[in-house]
């Protein structure tokens, strides 16, 4: 299936400033052009999952965008989501593949080249790779990889690469010029103030 994004949100309700829901949040970004979302709300189980991932399947919808669900196949066939993303922790690409069927959309998270091709030949349809940059959210992934590894991956890599990990409005532009198909951001859309002018602002 194609990659018609290439700004990839992805949920961290912890980070929602006071005032405003991760709903909200999430449809301040649908409404600023974000076309796909990855629900990845990893301390919630399958149960917990369920109700939001049926409210944001119904909100991406309504905008027409992807949706898709961190790790959870049996919940993202359930509300009918767009397809899955695997970690390093997640059943094995070509497994995910076979559940999931030919027209679901299948991402990866890689830290490495050979990481990238092997989900490549296992049947993804993109990775993300990082952490380019230091990120709290992505600390405990170990240094961050820096933007001569992503170059070398964009360069490598069979599938479209999202460039994942302290990317901001500096930033991006900085992993789009080394080759990055596109950006996955948590906290420089969920956490500001303003996610609308964010957006706007790192459309390409």
């Amino acid at each position: 299936m194609p990659i018609d994004f290439n700004l990839y949100l992805i949920t961290d309700r912890q980070l929602v400033p006071a005032g405003r829901t991760l709903l909200q949040t999430i449809e301040l970004a649908l409404i600023a052009g974000v076309r796909a979302v990855q629900l990845r709300e990893k301390d919630l189980t399958a149960g917990e999952l369920l109700p939001l991932a049926r409210e944001l399947r119904a909100l991406t919808r309504q905008h027409g965008a992807r949706l898709l669900i961190n790790d959870r196949i049996d919940v993202a066939l359930a509300v009918q989501a767009d397809g899955v993303h695997l970690g390093g922790h997640s059943l094995p690409v070509e497994v995910a593949r076979k559940l999931l069927g030919p027209q679901r959309l299948l991402g990866v998270s890689t830290h490495r080249v050979d990481e990238i091709l092997r989900a490549a030949e296992q049947g993804a349809d993109f990775v993300t790779f990082g952490p380019v940059y230091a990120t709290p959210s992505k600390a405990a992934y170990g240094q961050p990889v820096g933007i001569d590894a992503l170059r070398e991956a964009c360069r490598l890599s069979p599938l479209p690469v999202f460039a994942l990990g302290g990317i901001d409005l500096l930033t991006a532009r900085e992993v789009r010029s080394a080759g990055a198909f596109g950006v996955a951001l948590i906290s420089a859309i969920i956490a500001a103030d303003d996610p609308t002018v964010v957006i706007r602002a790192l459309q390409p």
